[in-house]
């Protein structure tokens, strides 16, 4: 199997940082740019990643690695420390201009790859609000 990054995260991400706060930029590269037509009509993206920064993983982990809490498995969990170190995070569309959104909420760091963008909801849903 083989995938390729559609672009990458381009924000001042750090350890402590709280993500749904903050924005991001996604820088789409130039191949892919066809595939945002339309999409400022999405209030919502579900952006799927790679935790490029994983290097194993663990099937029973402590949520938000606080060992105070009980372990769960890691599919019951938000861990990046995954099988295929995949990520999704559903984030607001805040603008688009040319091969960049600026999105609220991705939890990722700068650079990290990105594999794919969907809306969050279905296509037939998308753009009813706009006229």
């Amino acid at each position: 199997m083989e995938i390729s990054p559609i672009g990458y995260v381009r924000n001042k991400a750090e350890e402590d940082t709280r993500f749904e706060d903050m924005a991001s930029e996604i820088e789409i590269l130039p191949e892919f740019v066809g595939g945002l037509f339309r999409i400022e009509e999405c209030e919502e993206l579900d952006v799927i990643f790679l935790f490029d920064r994983s290097s194993f993983y663990k099937m029973k982990v402590h949520p938000h690695h606080d060992p105070a809490q009980p372990e769960v498995g890691v599919f019951a969990s938000r861990s990046p420390k995954r099988p295929n170190f995949l990520g999704l995070t559903r984030v607001k569309l805040l603008d688009c201009k040319d091969n960049i959104l600026v999105v609220k909420g991705l939890d990722a760091f700068n650079g990290t790859p990105v594999i794919d963008i969907k809306p969050a909801r279905p296509r037939d849903q998308v753009g009813k609000n706009h006229k």
